[in-house]
């Protein structure tokens, strides 16, 4: 099973949580638990950090169904619970097919 599968089963069980930064930046951003489901839904990892200071942790990017691009920031499958770490929709200015950072 590769890593996004593996994410995909967690969100899927619920076995997901926010960080206090996450639930922060939803709201400022207004991005509903819903959207970031169907990011993930239809995501890949787009960068991983094996080596994050916190525990390995790795950048989703998928599409809304209403075609709203996000990133997710989460630690990896291998917690009991992933923590979503941040979102944001990525922009345009800083990445490229909002895959690759310019």
């Amino acid at each position: 099973m590769t890593l996004i599968d593996e994410i995909r089963v967690k969100f899927a069980q619920d076995q997901f949580e926010f960080s206090k930064h996450a639930v922060d930046q939803t709201i400022l951003r207004n991005i509903a638990v819903q959207e970031i489901r169907e990011a993930i839904e239809t995501g890949e990892v787009i960068e991983d950090y094996p080596e994050d200071k916190y525990g390995p942790s790795s950048l989703v990017y998928g599409m809304t169904r209403h075609g709203r691009p996000i990133h997710i920031h989460c630690s990896h499958p291998s917690r009991p619970i992933i923590k979503v770490i941040t979102v944001y929709e990525p922009d345009p200015q800083r990445w490229i097919d909002h895959r690759r950072r310019r």
